[in-house]
């Protein structure tokens, strides 16, 4: 085990063994679930697995996605060659979200914005005008806030502060679903945005938290001596020992026989996802394996709850919600 690793484990909570999960009920009719994400792509990279299996067990499932993803690099080299992806690149992402929904079996909604970019540079450049990361928040919310009034979750799940990673629409799509659990239930707020209605429970997504990262890099060392995630395990080395981690997981959703679901919609996505890139570095029959299940961190609800859970609907009587 190397030095870097070592250290990181050494902060890291145990892993949880999956005797610890309770598998998913077998009927979730009535249960709705809002998911907020900045970009094209991010429906299938965190927790698609958990949805395909809740609407297979008859929840309804929604993503609002942000933005277009008109400024993503295309970071697929078979694509790079594709003339449309150089003509059209917002509607072959729109094509994608598609297919991915598809997948998933999940709804989708697109809230309307122009994604802001991956800024890069010392000075970092200003964003560009009019893009969704330089959006008054009220106004960035609004869309969201009609939305979870009409669509009524009782359950809403985004990024957290620093938006899993800090590109600016993911901390701007954070902002906006805090503030849409926070306000949508409030009369007095986004008047004519729709009746009140206030979901019950908020979640941050934890797709790449250092735990699961680690259990990765240390499969693939054992398997290969060399693992495509060494140069992350450095970096979240220092971030990890100066800044702690931001949040644990309170919530486990065992999702692995829906891995290949979760496979099908991150290939849909084939301007941004590489399919011999790091997201396939491992069979997903031995993902089901190294890291059974999909993570979440319950930031605030409005019903009691007891932690650690194995359901988003922990707590929830959704049915008599409404």
């Amino acid at each position: 085990m190397s030095d870097a690793v070592a250290r990181l484990k050494a902060q890291l909570p145990e892993r949880p063994s999956v005797d610890e999960l309770t598998p998913l009920a077998d009927d979730y009719t009535g249960l709705r679930i809002l998911a907020v994400h900045a970009h094209p792509d991010d429906e299938s990279s965190k927790g698609s697995a958990s949805a395909a299996a809740y609407t297979d067990r008859g929840a309804r499932y929604m993503v609002a996605t942000m933005t277009g993803g008109e400024r993503g690099d295309i970071l697929n080299e078979e694509i790079k060659h594709s003339p449309r992806a150089h003509r059209d690149l917002p509607g072959m992402r729109r094509s994608e979200v598609a297919a991915a929904a598809k997948a998933i079996g999940i709804e989708h909604r697109w809230m309307g914005f122009v994604d802001s970019g991956l800024p890069e540079g010392d000075p970092m450049p200003p964003l560009p005008f009019g893009c969704f990361g330089v959006q008054p928040l009220e106004r960035a919310a609004a869309p969201l806030v009609r939305l979870v009034r009409e669509y009524r979750p009782h359950v809403m799940i985004s990024y957290d502060e620093i938006g899993g990673y800090p590109h600016p629409d993911h901390i701007m799509s954070h902002k906006v679903a805090v503030e849409a659990y926070e306000k949508a239930g409030d009369p007095e707020a986004y008047v004519g945005e729709g009746q009140p209605w206030a979901p019950l429970k908020l979640y941050y997504d934890r797709a790449f938290n250092p735990e699961r990262l680690v259990a990765g890099h240390e499969f693939l060392m054992a398997r290969d001596g060399q693992s495509v995630f060494s140069g992350w395990i450095e970096n979240l080395v220092d971030q990890v020992s100066t800044e702690g981690i931001r949040h644990e997981s309170t919530t486990r959703i065992p999702s692995s026989a829906y891995f290949d679901r979760r496979d099908q919609a991150m290939l849909a996505h084939a301007s941004q996802i590489d399919p011999n890139g790091a997201f396939f570095a491992i069979p997903t029959e031995d993902v089901k394996k190294v890291w059974p299940w999909e993570d979440y961190t319950l930031i605030a609800s409005r019903v009691p709850v007891d932690l650690p859970e194995c359901c988003l609907a922990d707590g929830l009587d959704y049915k008599a919600a409404g």
